[in-house]
């Protein structure tokens, strides 16, 4: 789960180049990248459109031949999750894609997004992927989420067939393995009260958010068979801090061919939380990382932290 509150940005990459020796020098336009400001504004007046994402003329080139999809958390959207990593992946030469999910009709009010059922979004997911592989001709795409967006994927490659067309999939916090909100999870199920606080939000459309505590029915059937499925390389970025997904390691996922980053291993005095991940530069550089070679000596530069949230 994720609280809607927004924090600090991080700065954009690359320099303009100039071509030289021509006579008038042209130097190349990088979408700004977005702030706490930015990230506001959108989640209210553009809910559907970031900066940086869904230029559907966009070819990728032969650096980076998988277009990347990102994958929003739970109460937000594309237009807020993704003001700073959009920009910064399409400047960095990226075919970047994002879409909205989980929609409830009567309460999401076109801006609060992955709260209906997580199977459901998958498939809205997986429409989704197939159009971009359409529209770029490419064989695969790279995946990143955020906190429900970095568990909902794992519905799409382990059950709607999605794994052959997923080279990386990378998950910022995600709840893999359920959040315990700080042990109110365990307490309502001991006093026999989270069975009808489950049904009440099922009953409003809400079932994202009951499929994503701990022990629930959804994630153990998801993940019975192992957390991980034959292709995809998958990489976990979380933050010790995180008092959304509890206890943090809940992030992480067991299996071949998985790379679990916590933040505070790399940068010590890195304070951001779970929603501040978004906006965290030692994140962000970790995932430009992943969608490279993944060199598992990466050390980011350690400032630009995200809020401690």
């Amino acid at each position: 789960m994720k609280l809607p509150r927004l924090g600090l940005l991080v700065a954009g990459l690359l320099t303009a180049a100039v071509i030289t020796p021509a006579p008038a020098a042209a130097a190349t336009t990088e979408t700004p990248v977005g702030d706490l400001g930015t990230a506001v504004t959108n989640f209210l007046t553009s809910p559907d459109r970031v900066a940086g994402a869904n230029d559907w003329s966009c070819r990728p080139s032969a650096a980076h031949p998988e277009p990347v999809v990102l994958v929003h958390a739970t109460f937000v959207n594309q237009g807020a999750n993704w003001v700073a990593l959009a920009p910064t992946l399409a400047n960095a030469g990226y075919c970047v894609y994002a879409f909205n999910y989980g929609m409830n009709p009567v309460l999401s009010a076109g801006r609060v997004g992955g709260l209906t059922d997580i199977a459901g979004s998958a498939r809205v997911m997986r429409a989704f992927v197939d159009r971009v592989l359409r529209a770029t001709g490419a064989a695969k795409v790279d995946v990143v989420g955020h906190s429900q967006g970095g568990l909902m994927p794992h519905y799409y490659l382990e059950r709607l067939g999605g794994a052959p067309k997923v080279r990386t999939f990378v998950a910022l916090a995600p709840s893999n393995h359920g959040t315990d909100l700080n042990g109110l999870i365990g307490a309502a199920r001991s006093l026999n009260l989270l069975g009808f606080a489950n049904r009440a939000l099922t009953s409003f459309n809400l079932a994202g958010l009951v499929q994503q505590e701990t022990g629930s029915a959804f994630q153990r059937g998801l993940f019975a068979d192992g957390d991980t499925v034959p292709g995809p390389r998958y990489a976990v970025i979380t933050s010790n801090r995180d008092t959304v997904v509890t206890p943090y390691t809940n992030a992480f996922l067991t299996g071949p061919n998985v790379t679990n980053v916590l933040l505070q291993d790399q940068c010590p005095d890195d304070r951001v939380g779970h929603v501040g991940l978004f906006l965290d530069s030692p994140a962000i550089q970790n995932v430009v990382n992943q969608l490279g070679d993944g060199a598992p000596d990466f050390r980011p530069v350690c400032r630009g932290y995200g809020p401690a949230v």
